[in-house]
């Protein structure tokens, strides 16, 4: 699948500096050393649209991007890059500030479609993402649960930490969201993130069935 276009729209940390919600938008956020910065590089397929670094907590504020391209079939869509959550060198203070400015983003940005919650294949399962996954389910937020670094396990491990995830969330879910396994090493489930972007901007604006 071809290179998207993508370009950076404005960072800001108050509604005001955001972008007016004209598009269908997608939020990413996970854990600060979850691999983020590379999921996005490889999904819209540029090296550097966002920020790849070895020092977790580099984004500091709500990042927009605008992307379009054959696969978006024609409907331009915003992507949001948000803070990481979990291990960050930032003071408590900043640290509060990124979750009030995260939470009022995720409960009032109007044109948000889904947000993806990355969560690192390799580990099991953290408390900092099964917190965000059910804070989202509380808020009535829609999400999907997007898996990183599948390369750097063989498949019977893949297969037997993502069955413990599900496991995990059984036990507080009757039906467990939608999940995607995902490498921006080898591009896996890059396809399926882009189909799916593609299905909710086909919908984008339609009426209510």
């Amino acid at each position: 699948m071809e290179n998207l276009r993508a370009a950076h729209l404005g960072s800001g940390r108050e509604a005001k500096h955001w972008p007016k919600p004209t598009l269908p938008e997608y939020a990413f956020i996970g854990r600060s050393n979850v691999g983020k910065s590379s999921l996005i590089n490889m999904l819209v397929g540029i090296n550097k649209l966002a920020r790849v670094s070895n020092t977790p907590g580099r984004t500091r504020n709500v990042e927009h991007f605008q992307v379009e391209g054959t696969a978006a079939q024609g409907q331009a869509w915003m992507l949001a890059d948000l803070p990481g959550y979990g291990f960050a060198k930032t003071s408590q203070a900043e640290r509060a500030v990124w979750q009030v400015m995260i939470r009022t983003y995720l409960r009032e940005r109007e044109n948000l479609q889904c947000v993806f919650v990355l969560v690192d294949v390799r580990l099991e399962p953290q408390k900092s993402d099964l917190d965000m996954i059910q804070w989202l389910g509380q808020e009535g937020i829609p999400f999907i649960i997007v898996f990183t670094k599948s390369d750097k396990l063989k498949q019977p491990a893949i297969v037997s930490n993502v069955a413990l995830f599900k496991r995990v969330l059984k036990k507080t879910w009757d039906t467990l969201p939608h999940l995607v396994i995902t490498s921006s090493e080898t591009r896996k489930g890059r396809d399926e993130l882009l189909g799916f972007i593609a299905d909710v901007n086909g919908r984008w604006g339609a009426p209510p069935a």
